[in-house]
């Protein structure tokens, strides 16, 4: 079955088959035109893209704004800036898809139905194998990412190789059209806390990078993310990773029946606050399950009123975001990167868990291994 593909001219929404010849030689994914009459119109910006992959302009690799700049008037908090995207990839009809996948908004009719309702879902045998299958698949998503993960490489082709290993493995790509995010994954570098937009720009020496995958297969979606080093990076940004992954780490440890959802806060805030970093408070953890995001809400900050205790059968994720400053956030004007307010670095892990009898089952844990990428690669 081929791929339907959207023209990428502004303002454009042809059916496209006619391929930039310079992006395929490039490697660039996407770059699709209905006629040559639209690729020559839309040449003056398209071509930009060909610069910043080549890296033969200092100046527009490492300061975007000067080719391409969607919000003139907008302040940024720190040194990242946006780049052009692709379009936005498709999934073949016969993979199962969640209720929003095709709804024109991205609207998840079935979970805003459960959106006042705090009662927490008690999987069933049958349930908690499914989410063991996707959550297993999710994380081959993510390893099949690490893989790809260097300097020069963008984040768009981090997005593609996702959407290819979701698609290969019969999944749905969750975030894909979710209140309409345009991308198969969340790629946050530096100063981006989450949901940032995978597009053009290169990976530079330096950077750490998140990148949070979900999949939805056989009616259930799997979450997780890591945080990665690209090249080189400065004792303190691995500091912030490390502690990063303590935190979440920590906060597995106590998850067993009769605990309480508010008590994950505590413990990751005060190991956060013991290494001098802040813990953000505008995203928390959720249940997940045949829902992208249900009840419990899990706060990763202290003293919060988070509501229920935990009991065998429930399935949650916990995905602290810790920063090197203030814990406050702010929101791009794509209406989905969440940057730090101060533009210093902020890191992210996740995992989806299960409530059993006795204690916990990570689902989204390496085989063999429950180490991250950077600690054990």
């Amino acid at each position: 079955m081929s791929e339907f593909r959207v023209c990428e001219s502004p303002g454009c929404n042809a059916a496209s088959n006619l391929q930039c010849p310079t992006c395929v030689k490039l490697g660039i994914q996407g770059s699709y035109f209905c006629t040559q009459d639209c690729f020559k119109s839309s040449w003056k910006t398209h071509k930009l893209l060909h610069k910043l992959v080549q890296g033969k302009d200092e100046t527009l690799t490492n300061n975007s704004s000067s080719v391409y700049d969607p919000w003139p008037y907008f302040k940024f908090t720190g040194k990242l800036r946006p780049f052009p995207q692709s379009s936005t990839r498709t999934v073949p009809l016969q993979i199962p898809r969640p209720d929003y996948a095709d709804h024109f908004k991205g609207h998840p009719v079935s979970e805003q139905k459960e959106k006042n309702n705090h009662q927490i879902k008690v999987l069933n045998d049958e349930e908690i194998e499914e989410m063991r299958v996707a959550c297993k698949l999710g994380r081959e998503v993510l390893d099949e990412a690490a893989k790809a993960l260097s300097v020069g490489v963008t984040t768009d082709e981090v997005d593609r190789i996702v959407h290819e290993a979701c698609v290969e493995r019969n999944c749905y790509p969750s975030p894909l059209n979710y209140y309409q995010f345009p991308k198969s994954c969340c790629t946050s570098i530096n100063e981006v806390i989450c949901h940032g937009i995978p597009d053009h720009r290169p990976l530079q020496d330096g950077d750490i990078c998140n990148v949070d995958v979900t999949v939805y297969h056989r009616g259930f979606h799997g979450d997780l993310n890591e945080t990665f080093y690209i090249g080189d990076v400065k004792d303190s940004g691995k500091k912030l990773v490390n502690v990063t992954w303590e935190c979440l780490s920590k906060a597995m440890d106590i998850v067993k029946p009769g605990e309480k959802y508010r008590e994950i806060g505590n413990i990751i805030q005060k190991h956060a606050q013991a290494n001098n970093f802040s813990v953000v408070r505008s995203y928390c953890g959720h249940g997940i399950n045949q829902l992208f995001h249900t009840a419990p809400s899990v706060p990763h900050y202290a003293k919060n009123k988070a509501i229920g205790i935990m009991k065998p059968g429930h399935c949650f994720t916990i995905e602290p975001m810790i920063s090197e400053g203030s814990w406050r956030d702010e929101m791009w004007p794509d209406n989905w990167t969440a940057v730090t307010v101060d533009g210093m670095l902020s890191a992210q892990f996740e995992h989806t868990l299960l409530v059993t009898d006795d204690g916990v089952e990570v689902l989204t844990q390496r085989p063999g291994n429950p180490l991250p990428h950077f600690l054990s690669p």
